[in-house]
C-alpha cells in the first residue's frame, strides 16, 4: 500500500514540475531509484548513494524524467556529505538534480524484453542545464521497467568548482550509475 502512495507521489510530484507530463499518460514511476556516484583519484576515492530518486515514464512518446535531491546522498564520511552539499553542489541553493528527455528508440512496453536504448534531453544540475544523451539498458519484465544506467558528468560541464587545494582529492570527471524499478501506474 504505501509502495503504490509512493509511485502516485512520484506521478504527481513530476507532473507539478514537468507540466507537459499533465498532457500525457505517465505509464510506470517510482520514487525509490537507487543512484550511485563514484570519484577516484590516486589520493582518495569518495562514494555516495541515493535510494530516493524519483522517475517517471510515459510509454507511448518515450518520454523519461528522473530526479533527486542532493541532500538525499549519503557518504561513508559525514565530513565529505558536509563539503559535498556546502561547497561543492550548494544543495542549499539548487536542492535538485534533474533529467528530462525522450528515449530514442521505439520499444513495445507490453513484451517482456531487454533493450540497449539511448535517452536525449537536459541534464540540469548545480544551476546549469545541459543537453546530454545518456545510454543504458531497459527491462520489461512482468509490467514493470529496470533502467540501468552509467555514464560521466563532468564538474566544469556544471560549473562545479574544485578548489585547488583539494583537486587530488577529487576527480574532475564523476561516474553515475543509476539502478531504477519503474512499477505501473494504475488508475
Amino acid at each position: 500500500m504505501e509502495q503504490l502512495k509512493n509511485i502516485k507521489r512520484a506521478a504527481l510530484l513530476f507532473s507539478l514540475l514537468f507540466p507537459s507530463l499533465l498532457k500525457a499518460q505517465v505509464n510506470y514511476s517510482t520514487s525509490n531509484a537507487k543512484i550511485k556516484f563514484f570519484s577516484s583519484t590516486p589520493i582518495e576515492d569518495i562514494k555516495a548513494v541515493s535510494n530516493k530518486g524519483a522517475a517517471v515514464l510515459i510509454s507511448k512518446t518515450g518520454e523519461i524524467a528522473f530526479q533527486v535531491a542532493v541532500k538525499s546522498f549519503q557518504f561513508e564520511k559525514g565530513l565529505m556529505q558536509e563539503h559535498f552539499n556546502e561547497n561543492y553542489l550548494e544543495s542549499d541553493k539548487f536542492p535538485m538534480a534533474r533529467f528530462k528527455g525522450k528515449i530514442n528508440q521505439d520499444l513495445d512496453f507490453s513484451r517482456d524484453g531487454e533493450y540497449n536504448v539511448s535517452a536525449s534531453g537536459n541534464l540540469s544540475m548545480h544551476g546549469v542545464d545541459k543537453q546530454r544523451t545518456i545510454n543504458g539498458k531497459l527491462r520489461v519484465k512482468d509490467g514493470k521497467v529496470q533502467l540501468l544506467s552509467n555514464f560521466n558528468v563532468a564538474c566544469a560541464d556544471h560549473n562545479i568548482k574544485i578548489p585547488k587545494l583539494v583537486m587530488t582529492k577529487i576527480a574532475e570527471v564523476i561516474a553515475v550509475d543509476i539502478d531504477a524499478t519503474l512499477n505501473q501506474v494504475t488508475k
